[in-house]
């Protein structure tokens, strides 16, 4: 009988511990984040960051297999997929990609590590990890972006048949896989108080604007909202596209409080135009947002919003008729006063007619300017040291496809306030910052979006329907100040030049509202534009992929009219003015990016591995009897 050698004994030891301990237990750590990922709450998935990778936790309704993987477009082309169970006791977990066909192929460098695998009687929980950044071109670097997670499972394994279709038990959601973690303070024993809509009768029509007037319950005392929650009716999570929530002038009484109406309709009440200060804002996607323990809203005194207007974005394209809507808004708040007041700016483009994108393109960059000449006049008025940004929401249509929030100081620009390169319109959310960025007087703040229009035949125009385009950012920070909109508007008259307009007959007036300029006028000459509108030329320019990208060219060059608003329909001495968009002396060099493979490194582990068993091994065949 041979006897094995010491070295083989302890090689195989080894080798067995490691291949047990995806089943020996869970490991000790936690998952700051969660979310359920079906409607039947049968896939729940925890994440949380460790280092330069990050650990997963996968809780599935089946015995079978669970897939789960990282996608560009949301389905199953080009995804980068990983698969795992527990058959027969023994668990597996395999890295698989698929082309751009939806062929499932395993992945000849294996990234995901399993963790820990452990099958009852109706459940399958899988925890493993990945680096975010791989040497492997079949992943998916894993970003600050919004992430689609794809998810599928199947009551078999893997190996007993094959490739199992997983049928109806798939899907993907939206997530932000980077989110810093938040420190929850408990608001289960805190009071609060609910702004919904009553049964509001939804239009067939594809854009509707619901504005509804309300009067804050806290009075005579200062309060701290720490946290709003959308409240958003069921069934009706894809006809609510967002909710602004706006303070309005003090000196409004009760008779606001009757009913509410059509937002910028000509027969809406004057009240409403009172309402231009932002104070909270939602959108599709988004869960509901704590303040950070240091900040909050306030609420209760004579400087803070006794009434607030509501505004919903119905978003019905298929007019769907007879919807009734009860959605709205939850503020949970204390007594319990915080160091600083929180407030909200709205940076970006000015929504108007002179924002435009023709069609065709694969790509055109829109900017929208927080000037320095505004927060040069505003902080240096109201706040010298600057104020404390800690949260951004980030707010473009169906054709935005990346934003991101550029920060210029004295010349140089910063590091990206905030981005998202995977703008995903139904998922749309403030992104807490990793660190609290300080705004001074004479920075330069620019909202810029970048948009696909190879889909459409017509120009794209700045508008409310879902189907126009915005380009905003929408900034929480601290301590407030008197500054809710710094924004701008591209020069008119030059976009009219690129088509080749020559004369127009001049304006007769200029109609205002709370997010809207437009300016009705009507071109003279040349012969081809004759008597037609700004629209009507524009979509009748023969636009090419090149002539767009020229006309991209020029609009960011153009100077704009600066808005620089304060409450109460109140504005800066800069509104109004012309600035010319910011030289950047030194653009911000972003951080090459390292990447990593888990593989490899467990490749490494393991060679190590057998240096130090064959030194173990060496030094035991050359040890001498013990005497």
């Amino acid at each position: 009988m041979r006897r094995l050698r010491p070295w083989a004994l302890v090689l195989g030891g080894l080798l067995c511990a490691a291949a047990a301990a995806a089943a020996a237990g869970p490991p000790p750590r936690s998952y700051p984040h969660s979310a359920v990922l079906d409607g039947a709450a049968a896939y729940r998935l925890l994440w949380g960051r460790r280092g330069s990778a990050l650990a997963f936790r996968l809780e599935v309704r089946t015995r079978g297999y669970v897939g789960f993987g990282l996608s560009a477009s949301g389905g199953m082309a080009s995804a980068d997929i990983v698969v795992g169970g527990v058959e027969r006791g023994q668990p597996y977990l395999q890295d698989y990609f698929t082309d751009e066909n939806r062929v499932l192929k395993k992945d000849p460098q294996q990234d995901y590590h399993l963790e820990y695998a452990m099958e009852n009687s109706t459940h399958t929980i899988l925890a493993f990890s990945r680096e975010l950044h791989t040497c492997d071109t079949n992943d998916k670097s894993i970003t600050e972006s919004t992430v689609r997670v794809i998810w599928a499972y199947h009551h078999k394994d893997m190996g007993e048949a094959g490739q199992n279709y997983h049928g109806s038990n798939r899907g993907t959601k939206s997530l932000r896989l980077l989110n810093p973690e938040k420190e929850e303070v408990s608001s289960a024993s805190l009071p609060y108080f609910d702004l919904t809509n009553k049964d509001v009768p939804v239009p067939d029509k594809d854009t509707t604007y619901w504005c509804q007037m309300f009067k804050i319950p806290v009075q005579h005392e200062k309060h701290h909202v720490t946290k709003v929650e959308p409240l958003i009716q069921k069934g009706h999570e894809n006809l609510v596209h967002h909710i602004l929530l706006y303070q309005c002038s003090s000196n409004l009484n009760d008779s606001v409080l009757d009913y509410g109406h059509e937002c910028y309709h000509p027969n809406m009440p004057d009240s409403f135009l009172t309402c231009e200060t932002v104070i909270f804002a939602w959108a599709i996607g988004g869960e509901g947002f704590t303040y950070p323990p240091h900040v909050g809203l306030s609420i209760g005194t004579a400087a803070d919003p006794q009434f607030v207007l509501m505004e919903v974005h119905y978003d019905n394209p298929s007019y769907t008729e007879g919807l009734i809507d009860n959605s709205g808004l939850r503020l949970i708040y204390t007594p319990v006063i915080r160091k600083y007041d929180a407030g909200v700016i709205e940076a970006g483009l000015w929504v108007s007619l002179f924002h435009n994108i023709p069609p065709g393109m694969p790509e055109f960059v829109s900017e929208g300017h927080c000037t320095l000449e505004c927060l040069e006049e505003a902080l240096g008025a109201e706040r010298p040291a600057g104020i404390h940004v800690f949260a951004v929401l980030l707010h473009a249509h169906l054709a935005g496809r990346a934003i991101r929030m550029r920060h210029f100081h004295n010349g140089e620009e910063q590091k990206l306030l905030a981005y998202d390169d995977e703008f995903d319109f139904n998922f749309q959310e403030f992104q807490y910052l990793k660190e609290e960025r300080t705004i001074l007087p004479g920075d330069n703040l620019i909202t810029e979006c970048h948009y696909s229009t190879v889909d459409r035949i017509r120009m794209t125009w700045g508008g409310l329907s879902t189907r126009n385009e915005m380009c905003l950012s929408y900034l929480l920070y601290y301590p407030r100040i008197n500054l809710t909109r710094c924004a701008s508007i591209p020069d008119i008259m030059e976009q009219l030049q690129f088509i080749g307009v020559k004369e127009i007959y001049r304006p007769v007036r200029q109609v205002k509202c709370l997010w809207m300029v437009t300016w009705p006028f009507i071109i003279k000459s040349p012969k081809q534009y004759k008597n037609l509108s700004f629209m009507d030329a524009m979509n009748k320019f023969k636009w090419s992929r090149s002539e767009g990208l020229s006309y991209n060219e020029l609009v960011l060059k153009l100077p704009v009219n600066v808005r620089c608003s304060k409450t109460d329909n109140a504005e800066w001495s800069i509104q109004g003015m012309t600035a010319l968009p910011p030289e950047i002396e030194r653009p911000y060099k972003t951080e090459p990016v390292i990447c990593s493979s888990s593989s490899c490194l467990r490749c490494s582990l393991f060679l190590t591995l057998l240096f130090v068993v064959h030194i173990t091994a060496s030094t035991i065949g050359n040890t001498g009897p013990l005497v």
